[in-house]
């Protein structure tokens, strides 16, 4: 009898230290070009990608499959410790020629959001699907990334609101049928070309069971919008290793709510409004900044609630704030990001009450 409480307290020691060493969240990195010569600002050297990944070892990070993160997360279940997960945009073969051979000496499972265009006319500098076959028997997972790179916000000349997100329609569903034809499965997720992505579009996402990915930095978690998800860009500027280091220990920002205006910007300064949810904050540290004009306001209308404001209208493009806050121990930031459009008229921009 004795031993028996004796393993039954054993048992429920063990299982409470897994339930400490558990996460409930998910950093992403997001990768390009591994090349010495491709652009730098959607590159990492092959030798800045290796001092990514032996940092991942000697940290004791666990690099796991991106697809069954995302559904344990989805149900609430626990991730290893110090889970991340490894993503490329765009099907460029020196993927294949520089970044394979690190993660596969390593062992590290990978997903590769693939454009088809450039790889159905067998383009020299992207996949092929032989290649594609290969990386998926080392734990390489491909991806969809539509046919051809498009705008998906943007109608063409003379299009129509039902003729454009027709013509979205194809980019997705075409990619869907052919990483089944060569690759016997799809993973149902997407990359959004240039991260963008509008109600229309993520309903449609949400529609054919797809997780989908923006361009907006920050940590996955249950609470994320699954249609809309972020990840860490890890090239170019943001290759630096130092800088890396704190995006890999980001924890979601822990949010109730949040108001941000929509998807678009217009000739007004944006601004967000973030709702925290009940606990021990360092709500003092909390800092937020407003993409080419540095820090942002933030006007505290209660103890748990914040408005972050930039200062002046965004240039047509793209704008963000990121807001960042040091938990508890200090050792670890808590991440928010969000990215809005501004567009101009000649730019074919659908409206945002589609």
């Amino acid at each position: 009898m004795l031993s028996t409480v004796r393993s039954s307290l054993l048992l429920g020691a063990l299982s409470a230290s897994m339930a400490l060493q558990a996460q409930d969240y998910l950093p992403i990195l997001q990768y390009h070009h591994v090349s010495e010569s491709s652009p730098k600002s959607t590159s990492v050297t092959p030798a800045q990608f290796t001092e990514h990944m032996d940092y991942l070892v000697s940290a004791g990070f666990q690099v796991v499959d991106l697809k069954s993160a995302l559904d344990d997360l989805k149900a609430n279940k626990a991730l290893p410790e110090k889970a991340v997960a490894i993503t490329f945009d765009d099907a460029y073969r020196n993927i294949y020629q520089a970044g394979f051979p690190i993660l596969k000496a390593r062992d590290f499972p990978f997903t590769v959001f693939i454009n088809t265009y450039p790889v159905e006319r067998k383009s020299r500098s992207f996949l092929t699907w032989e290649q594609m076959q290969e990386m998926q028997a080392a734990g390489g997972v491909f991806a969809n990334h539509t046919i051809n790179h498009p705008y998906m916000l943007r109608k063409e000349a003379g299009e129509t609101d039902e003729v454009w997100f027709a013509r979205m329609v194809q980019e997705v569903d075409t990619v869907e049928a052919l990483l089944i034809k060569h690759l016997g499965e799809s993973p149902k997720m997407l990359a959004y070309p240039y991260g963008e992505s509008d109600r229309q579009i993520r309903t449609m996402m949400k529609d054919r069971g797809i997780m989908a990915f923006g361009q907006q930095s920050g940590v996955v978690s249950a609470d994320s919008d699954f249609e809309n998800l972020p990840r860490f860009p890890a090239s170019g500027v943001y290759a630096n290793l130092s800088t890396l280091k704190t995006k890999l220990n980001a924890k979601p920002m822990p949010l109730l709510k949040e108001k941000n205006g929509g998807d678009y910007a217009g000739d007004q300064p944006v601004s967000v409004r973030l709702t925290f949810k009940e606990g021990k904050y360092r709500f003092k540290d909390l800092a937020c900044y407003v993409a080419g004009q540095g820090k942002a306001k933030l006007d505290w209308v209660s103890d748990t609630e914040v408005v972050a404001m930039a200062e002046k209208p965004f240039n047509v493009g793209r704008g963000r704030i990121n807001c960042t806050m040091p938990d508890n121990t200090g050792a670890q930031y808590y991440w928010y990001s969000h990215v809005w459009i501004r567009s101009s008229p000649d730019q074919g921009y659908v409206s945002e009450k589609s």
